[in-house]
């Protein structure tokens, strides 16, 4: 079995799914730890299942254990039943590759991939004996450091790290490494002096060596470094050559099912579209595709290096990859002869797509997913959809032609300038759908009943989108909306084929806070973790009264982080970052939304200037030059 477990067999016997804890998975990386100078314990601040799915620290795991003088290992957040044996029973948190303690490493690095797992962090450092706060950790602690989606605001919890990593991992570990290797070897280091040079490395952000004022009014009046030696900004690091970059084409197979049960293989990275809600299509700007050749390779290894029934195309917008369709072709023979199925999310509904679609799934089972975000033509201009009636109705009808009777809508609620009317729309699209199939499909041709499931969200404002500035609702006002959307829907003339889901407006609130907010949420979520906060994106353990209290104690006004919509004149928290999508390109794309006028052209059919050029790679360079 290779190392002792951390755990007793008569601990393993008491908790649920104990496999999440005993490591030793097909394709983990083994190493001799007296070969390696540098241990990395790599961290999802969630359950094994939830981060075994994640690519991103796939990729890194894949990219650091390369390095022979590096051990990445993982570690997850237990479960609250182990939990509880961990406090009680004293057992410091461990990794999963040697079982050992996770305060016995070099570095500890947390991903962020969304904000209800903030209070997860606490709970890693605390079991690992790490204190909570950069502040008080002495030099026998590991450097924690925190990387993904939410640190394009890392503000809220700065507090907690010793350094965040802004922009895409392939790009900056080697040199954090070998600064770290060689203080160790010529005796320099010491935390802080390894902090101080770690700060020179591009799209490193060292938060205590930062200092933040504020206005009266609450807002931030200065953010500025203090020495002079250390960047005003910090540059989002970018990969400009994707099919070169590391790529784990033998990933680790889990022993229980996780959430992505399935091979992944990223065909691109960022999207074309400039959404003004997405924070995704702006922080991973420019659009990078890779090499099709690329890809046939990782297609055939990761087939033959796992095992899995399904393998599945990750990018923001599959259908804008430029060679899907010959791409496909290709994959399609190859999953035949192994009798592997393919999964194509993030499609966008047209006739290529639904061909494609039609050839890959099982149609009577499967249901066709569209995200039209708003039901108003007025509202989906506004947030620069891209997307018209005409799309969504021909869209629906090829797919009913094509044997599908049920369909996904994906929208929010909430959005800026959202009327009632808007509100209404969506029942009122979906109905006009729902009678598409029935005028389209023969009665003696139907598989029964058209079925359109209603899904929608609450709207979140996130840092470098166009919506940065607006204002979000109470969460009774969102609570309003879904109720107007759910009796117009009793209205019409097909409800029996609609059906309506919609999101809780308490976690949609304190996902805004935290994704505004500024270093003085720190204390409110160092309080909230220590009176019980933990896993909030799980419901079963959410409690918005929790926080409510944390926020009161800690004289945090939701009003001033959620509803309160920014001026473009104010300093937000975030400002020091630059992302390459320049100030100016979101103030004009805020303003056109704001004032109705019109939607910006996705990056192929025409530059718009947004300032990501200046990455000299993807879609900016590969079509007509630089504008």
């Amino acid at each position: 079995m290779g190392n002792k477990l951390a755990l007793s067999d008569d601990i393993l016997m008491r908790v649920e799914k104990p496999a999440r804890y005993i490591g030793n998975e097909r394709n983990a990386t083994i190493k001799d730890l007296s070969s390696v100078k540098i241990r990395f314990a790599m961290c999802f601040p969630d359950v094994y299942e939830i981060g075994m799915s994640n690519i991103g620290i796939q990729i890194l795991y894949e990219m650091m254990n390369r390095r022979p003088d590096v051990y990445c290992e993982r570690v997850y957040s237990p479960w609250p039943d182990l939990d509880k044996i961990m406090r009680d029973e004293n057992i410091p948190l461990f990794s999963l590759e040697t079982q050992s303690p996770i305060k016995d490493f070099d570095f500890l690095g947390i991903t962020l991939q969304y904000e209800m797992c903030y209070s997860n962090i606490l709970q890693i450092l605390d079991l690992s004996g790490i204190a909570l706060r950069s502040s008080d950790r002495n030099e026998d602690d590991p450097i924690v450091m925190a990387g993904g989606a939410c640190t394009y605001n890392p503000e809220p919890v700065a507090a907690f790290f010793d350094l965040i990593y802004i922009g895409e991992g392939e790009t900056s570990f080697d040199p954090l490494f070998d600064i770290y290797n060689k203080m160790k070897e010529d005796g320099t280091y010491s935390r802080v002096a390894y902090l101080r040079e770690a700060s020179k490395v591009p799209g490193i952000y060292v938060p205590s060596l930062y200092d933040v004022t504020y206005n009266e009014d609450g807002t931030v009046k200065s953010f500025e470094p203090k020495y002079e030696d250390v960047p005003k900004t910090i540059r989002k690091q970018v990969i400009t050559d994707l099919s070169n970059g590391p790529y784990p084409t033998k990933p680790i197979i889990p022993y229980i099912q996780v959430t992505q049960d399935r091979a992944v293989l990223e065909i691109q990275r960022g999207c074309i579209r400039g959404c003004r809600f997405c924070q995704a299509g702006m922080t991973y700007r420019p659009n990078r595709e890779k090499d099709i050749e690329t890809l046939k390779k990782q297609a055939i290894e990761i087939l033959d290096n796992t095992g899995f029934d399904e393998i599945s195309l990750s990018s923001l917008s599959s259908s804008d990859y430029e060679k899907l369709p010959e791409f496909l072709d290709f994959l399609i023979e190859e999953c035949e002869k192994r009798h592997v199925n393919i999964s194509l999310p993030s499609l966008r509904i047209d006739a290529f797509s639904l061909s494609v679609m039609s050839k890959v799934q099982d149609v009577k089972k499967s249901s066709i997913t569209f995200a039209p975000e708003a039901g108003s033509q007025r509202l989906r201009d506004v947030i620069n959809k891209g997307l018209t009636v005409e799309d969504i109705m021909n869209g629906s009808r090829q797919a009913f032609l094509g044997g599908w009777n049920k369909v996904k809508f994906y929208f929010m609620l909430g959005l800026p300038t959202e009327t009632d009317e808007d509100v209404k729309a969506i029942p009122e699209l979906s109905d006009s759908v729902a009678m598409l199939y029935y005028d389209t499909i023969p009665k003696e041709e139907r598989h029964g009943r058209c079925n359109i499931n209603i899904s929608t969200s609450f709207f979140v404002p996130k840092p470098f989108t166009p919506f940065q500035w607006a204002g979000m609702f109470p969460p009774e006002e969102y609570l309003r909306k879904a109720h107007l959307l759910k009796d117009t829907m009793r209205a019409q003339l097909n409800q029996k084929s609609l059906s309506y889901q919609y999101h809780e407006a308490d976690v949609t609130i304190l996902e805004g806070v935290f994704a505004r907010g500024d270093r003085k949420l720190s204390d409110a979520i160092e309080y909230a973790y220590k009176h019980g906060a933990l896993f909030d994106a799980w419901s079963e353990f959410f409690s918005y009264e929790r926080w409510l209290d944390a926020f009161e104690k800690c004289n945090i006004s939701i009003p001033f982080y959620a509803y309160r919509e920014r001026t473009v004149e104010e300093k937000l928290p975030w400002d020091f970052i630059d992302i390459g999508v320049s100030r100016r390109f979101l103030e004009n794309e805020w303003k056109k939304a704001t004032e109705e006028r019109g939607i910006t052209n996705n990056c192929r059919d025409k530059c718009s200037g947004c300032g990501c050029a200046t990455y000299g790679g993807g879609v900016c360079f590969k079509e007509r030059g630089v504008d």
